[in-house]
């Protein structure tokens, strides 16, 4: 038999319990009910008849054939009359009846006191009749009372002791092999696979066994084949992470070091034994470069070791199963030969660009003294060749500068001046610069500036080349006799913004995650617009050196809006 079946023949069985008491009880509760309404309608009702035939018979009256008095007396006769219930009481109300029509005919006063008498006696009779027969009936429902409570009370006591036992056994019955079940599963999650279930039963706990067991030889089986393999497999991997050039470290969601390779321990100048196993946040307080591994989000990292400096680059990889976040393994790539490399050709740059300065610089001064008439006139042709050479000089000039502003920020020898200025001096000295290419090209520029905005913390010479940049860029993309507007407010955070915006064909919204990189130009864009592509690139680095934070917005038809925040000056 199935559980449910059984399950069901448990609660059925206690249902029929419980129907069998009730079915008794209201037997014999009908049994009191039918005994009490019995002594009520066939004697009590008699006994009222016969008081108020006494009471009336009592009554004074001013002569023996007073009306009322005999309506009162025959009306409760003849309601007697069709009540008689006990034997010997039909004759006595006959009798009764008798004596009252005699009663009622006699004028002679001595016989009818006598009537009255034999009427009296005839009640008495009737009412003692019926009280021996209440009393008869009292005992009887008594007896039907007490044989059913001890009737009700032996079925309900053996009820209870079967349902008792039923609840003190049956649950056990589904509670001891789930129990066993629980524990089986426990020594198979120890990987105990010898553990096996046992249930003497033909139900879905022997199926469940049956299934149980399988599952355990099988893993056992399983155990012993795999086990080489996960050895083989593990021993490999390990030879592999300690054959690699980049420092490796694995950790799981605890932060426990699971495998460290040769190079890592190298660097932090530990064995690797007394690595793995440890957690990594304990070891980090007595590591300096643990932890700045574990806390610094810097994807470049300098380190000292071997007697030289060496860089390396952290990638940090998240282990998960199933989007279970399980752990995640610290990779430091060295970088230290690109390094040199990179730091080789900034400072070639730097040198070049240097030397190149001071040429252009001479060039210049030969152009504006060929172009003064006083040493000579020159005619239109080589007015033209001396304008072409100066926009390559001037040129030239900006490259070389750009150049060894992109070096200085590369060495990280970004040099700054802090000081406090109103935004308005910035904007009024930046203006100016760009006027003469502005009216070149018949762009207005509309300035909106609030005398009563504070001050900012900035380097004036650098936000002022920024924002020199800016305007220059807005002139090149805007139209003939278009306008460029300059909007200074102030932000949010404490931070005053600094938005420059035309009215040119935009930027794609492909280009603008790239529009501050170094060496990027738009494509489609001509060479005069777009210059060296280092001029953005310095101006983002010139900003977030000073705390400040620069962004582009641009549409398509709609022109673009370069912006900058700069921090309030707290002095």
């Amino acid at each position: 038999m199935s559980i449910k079946n059984k399950l069901r023949a448990g609660i059925g069985f206690l249902f029929i319990l419980a129907l069998l008491c009730s079915g008794f009880a209201a037997y014999y509760l009908n049994q009191l009910s039918r005994d009490s309404k019995a002594i009520l309608k066939d004697n009590y009702e008699s006994i009222v008849y016969m008081k108020n035939i006494g009471r009336a018979m009592d009554v004074p009256a001013k002569n023996f054939a007073d009306e009322l008095r005999l309506k009162t007396i025959e009306a409760n006769i003849v309601a007697e009359e069709h009540d008689i219930t006990e034997p010997g009481e039909g004759p006595l109300a006959h009798s009764l009846h008798q004596l009252f029509d005699e009663y009622k005919q006699e004028a002679n006063p001595e016989i009818s006191a006598q009537l009255s008498l034999k009427m009296k006696d005839a009640v008495y009779g009737i009412m003692q009749l019926n009280m021996n027969a209440i009393q008869v009936k009292d005992k009887v429902a008594n007896d039907t009372a007490n044989r059913a409570l001890i009737i009700i009370a032996l079925i309900g006591s053996f009820c209870f002791l079967i349902g008792f036992s039923f609840m003190v056994n049956f649950p056990g019955y589904i509670a001891t092999p789930i129990k066993e079940l629980t524990e089986s599963i426990i020594q198979i999650a120890n990987k105990n696979y010898t553990n096996r279930l046992v249930f003497d039963s033909d139900d879905e706990f022997g199926e469940l066994a049956e299934a149980f067991n399988q599952m355990a030889g099988k893993l056992s089986d399983f155990e012993r084949s795999s086990l080489a393999d996960v050895l083989f497999e593990k021993k490999r991997i390990e030879t592999i992470i300690n054959s690699m050039h980049d420092a490796l470290i694995g950790l799981d969601d605890k932060q426990t070091i699971i495998f460290v390779n040769e190079v890592a321990c190298n660097l932090m100048g530990l064995a690797q034994d007394k690595l793995i196993g440890q957690n990594a946040t304990k070891v980090s307080e007595e590591n300096d470069l643990l932890r700045n591994m574990l806390v610094n989000d810097n994807k470049k990292m300098k380190i000292y070791a071997d007697n030289q400096e060496s860089y390396f680059t952290k990638e940090v990889l998240d282990v998960t199963n199933e989007d279970k976040f399980i752990g995640k393994v610290i990779i430091l790539k060295n970088i230290t030969e690109f390094q040199q490399l990179d730091e080789a050709k900034t400072n070639f740059i730097a040198t070049i660009s240097h030397e190149l300065k001071t040429p252009i610089s001479s060039i210049k001064m030969s152009l504006k003294l060929l172009e003064d008439e006083r040493i000579g006139k020159v005619n239109t042709e080589q007015k033209s060749l001396l304008e072409n050479i100066n926009d390559d000089t001037r040129r030239l000039l900006q490259i070389t500068g750009e150049l060894l502003d992109m070096a200085q920020v590369e060495t990280g020898k970004i040099q700054l001046n802090f000081g406090s200025t109103h935004p308005k001096n910035i904007v009024d000295y930046a203006v100016k610069a760009v006027k003469f290419i502005a009216d070149q090209r018949h762009v207005n520029i509309k300035v909106k500036c609030d005398e009563s905005l504070p001050n900012v913390r900035a380097d004036l010479d650098k936000t002022t080349w920024v924002l020199i940049n800016l305007l220059s860029n807005a002139i090149k993309y805007s139209r003939e006799n278009a306008e460029v507007e300059l909007l200074v407010k102030k932000s949010k955070a404490d931070t005053i913004e600094f938005s420059v915006k035309d009215h040119g064909k935009g930027i794609e919204q492909q280009y603008l995650s790239r529009i501050f990189d170094r060496y990027f130009k738009v494509p489609g864009a001509s060479t005069e617009q777009t210059g060296t592509g280092l001029g953005l690139a310095i101006a983002k680095d010139f900003i977030e050196a000073q705390s400040g934070k620069i962004s582009v917005d641009s549409e398509m038809g709609e022109g673009s809006r370069f912006f900058f925040l700069l921090p309030i000056s707290l002095n």
